[in-house]
């Protein structure tokens, strides 16, 4: 492994420079065991493209360390995480996946019925805007937009109604406003994080690429249990992030790792596009001449 991990090290570093000059990035983390301690694996992905990098922070500090975020000028979709909203000099686009389940445990746990009520407008929404984008728009029409809008900001107004602020605490403490405040809070302020895949359809609804990207990682901790160095770590995401990549864009494996440990890597097309959704792989004959060559 550590053989095939030293010939990717170029090829991972032109997959860091496709995600960074991105139009739309996806970025995701998870808790991983790295020898006896909890570290973090982080994603940053697009449709084609896909990096990793473990770190034993989870935040800013590990964000830095892996040097796309401080570059990224893109649109950069993400779970909420405070951190990530940290990087100023790009935009953010918020994961509604999370806040459709969010939504669910508000209505099923708490039975609070505007939940169930923005959830079917988020919806709605999506779809306005998957038909903009099937029709070659740039963006839902701005008189559905407006309406859209007009209705969100009254659910959210009923949403604050049912979960008043508690009185401050004393000493200076911090007001704890529960999962359905909080989550109403979130929605208000980043309203535009939250609904920026209205005004370009380009931006996608959810996280679902990263969480994607993130889950087989997650099967092989469950298999084969913690990384017991820091170097394992590292060939770890490289080849992984590799072997990814070169899904995505149809070419086939194996073939590729034979020429990687032989010295002369295939070099998977690096230049990452905006979309909503999978960007189709090459033709077979395409993937075929990229090994030839």
């Amino acid at each position: 492994m550590a053989a095939c991990a030293a010939q990717l090290e170029p090829v991972e570093a032109a997959i860091k420079e496709g995600v960074t000059a991105a139009a739309v990035a996806h970025f995701d983390e998870t808790g991983v065991h790295l020898h006896g301690k909890t570290g973090w694996l982080h994603v940053a992905c697009t449709a084609l493209l896909t990096h990793y990098a473990i770190h034993t922070k989870r935040g800013q500090h590990a964000m830095v360390a892996i040097g796309i975020l401080t570059h990224f000028l893109g649109r950069a979709v993400h779970d909420g995480l405070a951190s990530y909203q940290l990087f100023a000099q790009c935009l953010h686009a918020l994961c509604n996946a999370h806040h459709l389940r969010e939504l669910t445990f508000v209505e099923e746990q708490l039975g609070q019925h505007w939940a169930g009520d923005l959830k079917q407008l988020l919806r709605e929404m999506k779809r306005a805007a998957d038909a903009a984008a099937r029709a070659g728009l740039a963006a839902v029409s701005e008189p559905a937009r407006q309406d859209f809008l007009r209705r969100y900001e009254a659910l959210l107004a009923l949403g604050v109604a049912a979960n008043p602020l508690p009185p401050p605490p004393g000493k200076g403490g911090r007001r704890a406003k529960g999962k359905a405040r909080c989550l109403v809070d979130r929605l208000v302020l980043h309203q535009v994080e939250v609904l920026a895949f209205l005004a370009d359809v380009s931006i996608p609804f959810d996280n679902n690429q990263a969480e994607r990207d993130i889950r087989m990682t997650k099967v092989r901790q469950k298999i084969s249990g913690c990384f017991r160095s820091d170097a394992g770590a590292v060939h770890f995401c490289r080849i992984r992030g590799y072997v990814s990549t070169l899904r995505k864009q149809g070419i086939p494996i194996f073939a590729a790792l034979r020429q990687a440990v032989a010295g002369t890597p295939v070099m998977p097309t690096t230049t990452s596009q905006s979309c909503r959704g999978s960007v189709p792989p090459p033709p077979p004959a395409v993937a075929a001449a990229s090994l030839a060559a």
